[in-house]
């Protein structure tokens, strides 16, 4: 079995800033005003776009 040294696996990090690593996914229930029942939406978004995927 090889070893990764914790440089390589820094740098490849880096050189895949774009990967799923960066996203995650988010449970949201939504209240139906006419029935009172809940329903959930769920999506895989940017982890930096969270706050404003709950605030909507």
């Amino acid at each position: 079995m090889a070893k990764v040294s914790k440089n390589a696996r820094v740098a490849q990090r880096a050189a895949n800033a774009g990967s799923g690593k960066d996203h995650v996914k988010v449970i949201k229930s939504i209240k139906n005003p006419e029935t009172g029942r809940y329903t959930y939406k769920k999506v895989i978004i940017h982890k930096e776009k969270v706050n404003e995927f709950l605030k909507k």
